[in-house]
């Protein structure tokens, strides 16, 4: 065999194994449809859905073990967090939560997870090793739904439905030791990768609370569209999205100088979001579209909206 036929073999054996590589590699984006009682699982290389999951009975929040293994899900018909193990398709444990669990999320190590508990008024912190409860924190604010980690793993910022406020949360003493007003019905919550900054929607209020996480204090009011919701952070740090209910829309903030920058058209009723490692692509879900809808980041173009079941709640990307 000549050495340039070698060479020739060599080359497409390694290419066929980065072709393989890529196709592996690409996350999966996880959607949870409260209405159908199921998981899309979206292909992010394709955008298109791959595989439909039935855990749960009411699916709303979602989270996705770093490592890819593990699914959870909150149930809130079943008051329960469902685990899933991704590798053998079944679910691994349901973890008690209490009356209505809300959204959830996992510390930047993944070994704790948050679970907000709207008519216990609590959020419970779960030890993702041994499922079992590690804190059950009593919140200021009435229904709470978002509780989320700062990178640094020390707080909880916490929003509540029927609430004006923030609750923080020190981890270490188990405990809220601040309530910052920051507009009607509080909701999505997003830290910048530095841990410098948080950004909180305010729905009622239309409108997006900058916090300066050194002093736990509001440094910035942005106006926002009308029923603020959902926030994500592009994992540069350089803009956040943010979910306007009222107008079908996706808010991109320029958190150089914490301005909106454009407004995208994105489907009815756009919730939660997560958006892929690479901070290319923005995953929408678009409860009254019974769709997720695709941002391109590059461009703020939506480019693709895919059909999901039905309501679907939120999105977790892995």
């Amino acid at each position: 065999m000549s050495s340039r036929l070698c060479a020739a073999i060599a080359l497409a054996t390694a290419s066929a194994s980065l072709v393989a590589f890529s196709v592996v590699a690409a996350p999966l984006a996880y959607v949870s449809n409260e209405g159908s009682s199921s998981v899309s699982v979206i292909d992010t290389a394709i955008d298109k859905v791959v595989s439909t999951l039935k855990f749960g009975q009411k699916p709303r929040g979602i989270a996705a073990s770093p490592d890819g293994k593990r699914l959870y899900l909150s149930d809130q018909t079943a008051n329960a967090l469902v685990v899933v193990d991704l590798e053998r398709g079944v679910e691994a444990a349901k973890v008690p939560l209490g009356d209505s669990p809300e959204a959830i999320y996992l510390s930047s190590d993944g070994k704790w997870l948050s679970a907000a508990v709207e008519e216990n008024n609590e959020v419970l912190v779960i030890d993702t090793a041994t499922l079992a409860v590690a804190r059950r924190v009593k919140m200021n604010g009435k229904n709470p739904e978002h509780a989320v980690f700062s990178p640094d793993g020390k707080w909880l910022y916490v929003s509540a439905e029927e609430a004006d406020m923030v609750d923080i949360v020190d981890l270490e003493r188990g405990a809220v030791v601040k309530s910052v007003k920051v507009g009607d019905r509080p909701r999505g919550i997003g830290f910048l990768p530095d841990g410098s900054r948080a950004y909180v929607a305010a729905e009622n209020a239309d409108m997006v609370n900058v916090f300066d996480t050194k002093t736990h204090e509001v440094i910035a009011r942005i106006k926002a569209g009308k029923r603020s919701n959902g926030v994500t952070v592009r994992p540069d740090g350089k803009y956040v999205y943010v979910t306007s209910g009222g107008e079908g829309t996706v808010q991109v903030i320029d958190t150089a100088n914490n301005t909106i920058v454009t407004s995208i058209p994105v489907g009815k009723r756009p919730w939660n979001m997560a958006i892929t490692p690479d901070g290319r692509k923005l995953y929408v879900a678009c409860g009254r579209s019974d769709a997720v809808a695709v941002i391109d980041t590059e461009s703020n173009r939506k480019i693709a909206e895919i059909a999901v079941g039905s309501l679907p709640w939120g999105v977790a990307i892995r």
